[in-house]
């Protein structure tokens, strides 16, 4: 096992040396030292609480590299760019890369200086990943959304699973496992499932006190949309289900003086980008999105998270809410809910458990459409334009799309999100070679001395290029310079990949036969009984009229000792239901006084005070909805500090 300093001043030194910080935020510190004492540690932080420092900085701390394991290409790309830019160096892998781009990044980590080897779950169980990964000197493994490799969780992704088996190639290795939701049930999961060797969970409260919660009911959610949208200042998130909707209601707000855009993740990485520059930069004020929008940005100043639509979980619901008001100041969460959304939720249902027939179906179609042989294919990575297959087949792209979802919870295949490659470039030659190549052929002289001022680490691994910024430079076209790169290739003085934009499909398994294609209806069956349970919990937020609303949430994450807000809009309506913020709150200070040496019982109470009795009934009854006033044996009332 790797020693890490036991002193935190080493920590904070790296804090401030490449991040510029000079104190660690709450829980950072406690996770570290956790860290560095070797033990397996469970951290829950909430979103925006800076997971990734958390193994960040102690395995910078220590000899070795860190394996982050990780399903969000996007944000892995964005994190690796991050560490490469302070100098830390830093490697990717996942579905989508040629096994040459593997090969050399992973022996890169083996001969290599890097510190983080970020690697999607789903390339932990390849040969070419577990024969290398032995000799690598790894001191920590960290494992973000470590909620997937629980199937109590609401997005579980079976190659999680094969973190497990990571852990017998390289034991006595601490793993680092970070969520932002967890639910009790999915808390002892993760820990059982990543193979602890004894039970350490530290988590830190998911109380928001400056993030007022909302349910807005109404039959005219755009009107609301504009009178929300005009009435809190500052910049803003509005999730929405669909993409044709994004568009919608980025139109409409702009339509009437909001300033406003869309984002999905059908956008084009570049155009995506430019958006989300915009808005962080605050050129546009508020951005309609799907829930594409989100991981790995840190605004701090968003003053309002409303999603139009009502989300599936409050798991998921939580984390995207959680995106407002990180800079500490008041900002409001904001869900609008008519009578139409429960009735489309259960028609998603049935869409999303579809029947094992029709599953059965798209798996012989997808065998047809990649043209594999029965029992072949194992291991394949395909690029997948699930519109096309769709329409030759006669499918819906929904329906398609969630057969393939169970084909990849039973293990059968894995279906990532949209990859988005830059051309890649690698010299496969040494400088001398090269050089003996650019007297050989003049004619390519200029475009090889291009490359290198343009790009750092050609010799070492694959570096990402761009061909348009190159033709910009050389004052040609982009056909020019991949003509140049093709013939390179062809001559073997360089390793080119075209970019490439398309989501994948990566077969777990060689093509089976309908017969021997197994699909359990009890596991179909208990999945969808969890999906409905978290769809249920989200209609008894939004119907419960009684419980704080941030009291609801965090005891739905397993804070039992949660205390009430004041500041939903549940909490507004019961204060000021015939009182003023200042009577409730000068009555509610003299119940608490009253109760302190617990021998008064509930009948008595409102005697005891000098208020009139339904003013006192009304604070007594929010008290007790909202377990702040408790009753002990003998009917006596105890105040409940929380």
């Amino acid at each position: 096992m790797c020693q890490f300093p036991d002193s935190l001043n080493a920590y904070n030194q790296i804090l401030t040396r490449y991040w510029g910080f000079t104190d660690f935020k709450p829980m950072q510190e406690e996770i570290i030292m956790s860290v560095a004492s070797g033990r397996d540690t469970l951290a829950l932080m909430p979103t925006g609480g800076g997971k990734s420092l958390t193994f960040q900085i102690p395995a910078m701390a220590s000899e070795g590299i860190c394996i982050v394991v990780t399903p969000l290409i996007a944000l892995m790309k964005d994190q690796v760019e991050n560490l490469v830019s302070k100098g830390i160096a830093a490697q990717a892998i996942f579905s989508g890369l040629s096994r040459n781009e593997i090969d050399v990044a992973l022996d890169n980590c083996v001969y290599g200086s890097i510190k983080f080897l970020y690697v999607s779950p789903e390339r932990l169980g390849t040969a070419i990943f577990r024969a290398r990964v032995g000799k690598m000197k790894v001191n920590l493994i960290a494992v973000d959304e470590a909620h997937c490799i629980s199937q109590w969780g609401y997005d579980f992704r079976p190659s999680y699973l094969k973190i497990a088996e990571l852990r017998d190639i390289i034991p006595h290795v601490p793993v680092l496992a970070l969520t932002a939701t967890a639910t009790k049930d999915v808390i002892e999961d993760i820990q059982e499932r990543l193979k602890f060797s004894s039970p350490n969970v530290i988590r830190a409260s998911f109380e928001r006190r400056n993030l007022h919660y909302l349910v807005d009911t109404t039959d005219d959610k755009h009107r609301r949309l504009l009178e929300i949208g005009g009435k809190i200042p500052g910049s803003g998130i509005i999730y929405t289900r669909n993409r044709r909707r994004t568009v919608e209601l980025a139109r409409f707000l702009s339509s009437n003086g909001i300033s406003a855009d869309f984002y999905h993740a059908g956008l084009g990485s570049e155009t995506r980008s430019l958006k989300q520059n915009e808005w962080m930069k605050g050129k546009i004020r508020i951005i309609v999105a799907t829930n594409a929008f989100g991981m790995g940005i840190d605004k701090a100043d968003v003053r309002f998270v409303m999603h139009f639509d009502v989300p599936d979980t409050l798991e998921a619901y939580f984390q995207e809410a959680g995106r407002a008001g990180r800079d500490s100041r008041i900002s409001f969460a904001i869900m609008l809910y008519n009578g139409n959304d429960r009735m489309s939720a259960d028609k998603r249902v049935l869409v999303r458990f579809p029947s094992i027939e029709a599953v059965r179906q798209v798996y012989h179609a997808l065998g047809s459409y990649f043209r594999i042989p029965y029992g072949e294919g194992k291991g394949l990575v395909l690029d997948f334009n699930i519109a096309d297959f769709s329409s030759r087949y006669g499918f819906s792209p929904t329906n398609c799309y969630y057969c393939l979802k169970t084909l990849e919870n039973e293990g059968y295949l894995e279906l990532t999100e949209e990859v988005n490659s830059p051309p890649r470039v690698h010299f496969t030659v040494g400088r001398d070679e090269l050089y003996k190549f650019q007297v050989a052929n003049a004619s390519f002289d200029a475009f090889i001395k291009l490359l290198l001022r343009t790009y750092s680490g050609v010799f070492t691994g694959f570096v990402a290029i761009d061909e348009e910024f190159l033709a910009k430079r050389s004052r040609t076209t982009r056909e020019v310079i991949y003509q140049y790169l093709v013939r390179l290739n062809k001559m073997k003085i360089v390793n080119y990949i075209p970019g490439r934009k398309s989501p994948l499909i990566i077969m777990n398994t060689e093509r089976l036969d309908g017969s021997s294609l197994y699909l359990s209806a009890s596991s179909l069956n208990l999945r969808k009984k969890k999906y409905v349970s978290r769809l249920n919990a989200v209609y008894e937020y939004i119907s419960s009229n009684k419980i704080c609303r941030s009291k609801f949430l965090l005891e739905y994450f397993g804070e039992q000792d949660a205390g009430i807000c004041g500041n939903c809009d549940i909490c507004r309506h019961k204060r000021e239901a015939g009182l003023s913020r200042y009577e409730f709150d000068l009555i509610s200070g003299n119940i608490r006084e009253a109760v302190k040496n617990g021998n008064v019982r509930a009948d008595e109470l409102v005697t005891l005070l000098e208020y009139p009795p339904e003013k006192t009934l009304l604070v007594i009854r929010w008290l007790f909805d909202n377990a702040v006033l408790v009753t002990q044996p003998g009917n006596i009332v105890k105040w409940d500090d929380k």
